[in-house]
């Protein structure tokens, strides 16, 4: 039977690579790369730059392939549902005619496949489909959050409280309710700025763990504007950007007592 191995691959640093994903990368016959034009043209290199130092099976073939574009008009849930199945036959095209019947198929997915990554619903939208039987592995990568926390070198939770992870849209929809401390990803609306705490702080990171590496931490009320500044001129250099933040504000005392 065919099988797809959904292969963590880290938050862009090379040497994110773990021992079992570079062992799964070798274990694959085709390798599937997405492109998603001039503009994130980094992040396919990246992953070439990750076959070539790490991948050793010389039978191993690696194809690319455009990502469709999401569609912006209608409901997000909408678009975001019309843009997996549009994907979903990608994988299933590429299973049919490019992997044989004991073959594997690799898919390189930044960060961990388990957080916020669309590809394991994406896969079993072909599963659904049931045109073409495989089985499927996942291994486990680093992700921004850890890369976050690591260029901080600060701990992701308080003792005895929770972190909310969350997105920007959510964010921006108002804080999660009950929550002091949240992670937040996949922020396009820059949503730190309504949060209006005047003792919140604020741990934010761009491009984690590639060479344009950004690292801005402080009282939030103090570096917002700072951080949108630096944001918009990174993102008019590289012609994209991925940030991450961790924002927390001040525990009750009773929370302070129960840690």
């Amino acid at each position: 039977m065919r099988k797809i191995l959904v292969i963590g691959i880290g938050a862009g640093n090379p040497e994110h690579m773990t021992v079992q994903a570079i062992n799964a990368l070798n274990r694959a016959d085709v390798l599937l790369i997405p492109t998603k034009g001039a503009e994130k043209a980094f992040l396919a290199d990246a992953r070439r730059d990750i076959c070539d130092r790490f991948l050793s099976n010389d039978a191993c073939r690696i194809l690319d392939y455009a990502v469709p574009v999401r569609r912006a008009d209608g409901s997000y849930e909408d678009g975001v549902h019309d843009w997996h199945h549009a994907i979903a036959a990608i994988y299933e095209r590429t299973l049919a005619n490019e992997v044989g019947e004991d073959q594997t198929l690799g898919l390189l997915v930044w960060g961990d496949p388990m957080l916020y990554d669309s590809t394991l619903r994406i896969v079993e939208h072909v599963r659904a489909a049931g045109r073409v039987a495989f089985e499927m592995e996942v291994i486990p990568g680093i992700t921004s959050v850890q890369a976050l926390c690591a260029g901080h070198g600060i701990a992701l939770n308080r003792i005895g409280l929770p972190v909310e992870i969350t997105t920007g849209r959510r964010l921006s929809e108002g804080w999660p309710e009950g929550a002091r401390d949240a992670l937040v990803m996949l922020d396009g609306v820059q949503a730190f700025r309504t949060v209006e705490d005047p003792e919140a702080e604020i741990w934010w990171g761009a491009y984690l763990g590639t060479p344009h590496e950004i690292l801005l931490s402080g009282r939030l009320s103090e570096m917002a504007e700072t951080i949108a500044e630096t944001r918009r001129t990174a993102r008019e250099e590289h012609g994209w950007i991925m940030d991450t933040y961790l924002i927390r504000r001040p525990a009750s005392e009773s929370e302070e007592g129960a840690a």
